[in-house]
């Protein structure tokens, strides 16, 4: 397999992937945390036929960099989930793993050296894809009913310095009101537009259900990392709106015949 990054340190290749089903390539960049105990065995798992995972790319703490699935390939990474409309998200991705144990043991500091190779990896992806800035994504946007990374630690600020994604300073915390689960009426239904318009899979109905809890502790991972609580208070609120503000185009200024499974 010849690497598609420039910066490759090692080529592990999978056997789980499938040809991709969009015609185009991937127009999206997922971000992922390994969440096992070791980056080595977490290449093994990548690779192992019976896992039924795998990734294009994983990094290493030290800032290695291994590539696994060719970009034109279908690699394993994002199960299920959407994002402005889009499902099949394997089809339209490439899939980044970054080595880091993860939540449920103790979830350390991404290194900087680890950090610094993903810019550089993710700035080699988006200079050769069409991919948009609002799409570099993380693993929980995409799937905030299962997963939870990269999470709050990752660096996003440092990405977006290096030209990378899409971001705004958070809006600092303070009082006043906000809503929680249970809550309803116009006002949850226009914070759900909102995030529906970012990109998650809510509804609009007004009703501060499990679904929009989840989706706004997913934005506050990403876009509000100082308090993760699924809250949504003034600086979730005001966060979320300048960054549609910021918005280089409207949110629904897409083909739409890239919407939905092809």
């Amino acid at each position: 397999m010849k690497p598609d990054a420039a910066r490759i340190d090692e080529v592990r290749p999978s056997p789980n992937h499938t040809e991709r089903r969009v015609a185009d390539g991937p127009d999206m960049l997922i971000l992922h945390y390994t969440g096992m105990g070791s980056g080595e065995g977490a290449v093994r798992w990548l690779c192992d036929p019976q896992s039924g995972v795998s990734c294009h790319y994983l990094v290493h703490e030290d800032g290695r960099v291994v590539q696994m699935v060719p970009e034109a390939l279908r690699a394993w990474h994002a199960g299920v989930g959407n994002w402005r409309g889009r499902d099949d998200i394997n089809s339209r991705s490439i899939g980044i793993e970054i080595v880091n144990v993860g939540h449920d043991n103790g979830y350390p500091d991404f290194p900087a050296a680890q950090i610094e190779a993903v810019v550089e990896l993710c700035r080699d992806c988006v200079g050769r894809w069409p991919i948009r800035s609002e799409f570099v994504l993380a693993h929980s946007d995409i799937a905030p009913a299962r997963k939870s990374d990269p999470g709050e630690k990752f660096r996003w600020d440092q990405l977006f310095l290096a030209g990378i994604g899409h971001f705004v300073p958070p809006t600092p915390l303070r009082g006043g009101r906000f809503f929680g689960r249970g809550d309803h009426g116009e006002p949850v239904a226009a914070y759900q537009s909102l995030l529906a318009a970012y990109g998650y899979e809510v509804s609009t109905d007004g009703v501060f259900e499990q679904t929009t809890r989840l989706a706004t502790i997913a934005f506050q991972r990403h876009f509000r990392p100082e308090r993760v609580d699924g809250i949504a208070d003034f600086s979730t609120i005001d966060t979320l709106h300048r960054l549609l503000t910021a918005l280089p185009r409207s949110p629904f200024d897409h083909d739409e015949s890239s919407a939905g499974t092809v």
